[in-house]
């Protein structure tokens, strides 16, 4: 009877601590200690959070930095700008921060914050004195976790007319600002993400409810889909129980799939154009669709864009800028979470052909010279 007990007893403890919540972060990974890398620990929570923390004494500051992986590629046809809106919506207030007051609580204390998407991710950070690194941790958790209990119709409704209003001073307003929309629905398919800018289009805010804005805020904005990043005048010691505090009573999100590669293909040279009355200066911008990020041929084609347009002695600032034949160069790689653009961009003086004919003869230089190598 004695052992039977025991074994209730045994038992009963096991069960209830397998029934408390575990909060506890785990290291995972700690940086090696060659000098070339940036110190740093890498720490998980049962929720999925990914927290990074790099020490730098050099400064009496810390910055908090939230990487959430959702941009404008997240988003589908006819329901475009969400995760730009949500960039203006997560500044709004959340459960136990007032309205505006995030914005005012960082200030008050002498830092810094700011936030901006792409079309691959969001991010939101704040530069703080040290000794405020628990209100900044505070700030961020709150609205990770309690933020759709604040948003109001009103807060809605308010930010909507502020990205409409950002979108005509930011891009339809401004010099070749409508340029990288046009490549967008040039180079991609009407349902590949990014063939609408990140900023969105305005007719599919305005058919936007607030309900289609809090669905996309359940499914991508969980701390399993998150990034934390603290790097500062701080220690793990420090940050590891700030982090199970603040962070820890947060749900896991939705389950996030990982998206494929999907680079457009081509079947012929597209050319289009567009008359844009805020500038003089004509811009040829010559576009090839490559790899996505972290693809093997990635750090190629950068090596390939600074030997053709970095520096006064690369071809490009030869042939047209020394010739005076264009005011400005700029030849890039732009590689995405899911495809990439390889650039060459001139604000010409001169006809497209002639930019044709020396591209090629470029580019005919450029392999002479690997061949000697």
């Amino acid at each position: 009877m004695k052992k039977t007990n025991l074994f209730i007893g045994l038992f009963l403890s096991v069960s209830t601590l397998f029934a408390q919540e575990i909060t506890e972060p785990t290291l995972i990974k700690e940086a090696s200690a060659n000098p070339m890398d940036i110190p740093y620990e890498k720490w998980e929570m049962p929720n999925g959070l990914t927290v990074l923390i790099h020490e730098d004494h050099s400064d009496p500051i810390v910055q908090v930095h939230v990487t959430y992986h959702v941009g404008s590629n997240r988003e589908t046809a006819g329901k475009s700008g969400f995760a730009h809106f949500f960039e203006h919506m997560l500044f709004q207030g959340s459960e136990n921060v007032a309205d505006e007051r995030h914005f005012k609580i960082v200030s008050d204390a002498g830092g810094d914050m700011n936030g901006n998407t792409t079309y691959d991710r969001t991010v939101y950070f704040q530069t703080v004195p040290s000794n405020y690194l628990e209100t900044a941790l505070w700030l961020e958790a709150d609205r990770m976790g309690f933020f759709l209990d604040a948003v109001s119709q009103e807060k809605f409704e308010n930010q909507r007319d502020a990205v409409t209003n950002e979108k005509y001073q930011n891009q339809i307003s401004r010099a070749y600002g409508m340029s990288g929309e046009i490549l967008g629905q040039n180079l991609y398919p009407p349902s590949h993400p990014y063939n609408w800018p990140v900023i969105g289009y305005v007719d599919d805010l305005d058919r936007a409810t607030l309900d289609d804005l809090k669905d996309f805020y359940l499914k991508w904005y969980g701390p399993n889909n998150a990034y934390l990043t603290i790097s500062g005048d701080v220690t793990s010691e420090e940050v590891v129980p700030l982090l199970e505090k603040y962070f820890g009573s947060i749900n896991r999100g939705a389950y996030v799939k990982r998206q494929r590669p999907n680079v457009p293909r081509l079947s012929s040279d597209l050319y289009c154009g567009y008359t844009d009355p805020n500038v003089w200066m004509p811009m040829t911008d010559m576009v090839f669709p490559t790899v996505p990020i972290y693809h093997k041929d990635e750090a190629a084609l950068d090596m390939l864009a600074a030997l053709m347009g970095d520096g006064n002695n690369s071809i490009f600032y030869k042939n047209f800028v020394k010739s005076e034949d264009a005011i400005q160069v700029g030849v890039y790689n732009s590689c995405r979470e899911i495809a990439g653009e390889f650039h060459f961009r001139l604000f010409l003086l001169i006809q497209v052909w002639i930019f044709t004919k020396t591209l090629v003869y470029s580019l005919m230089v450029l392999k002479e010279k690997s061949d000697q190598l």
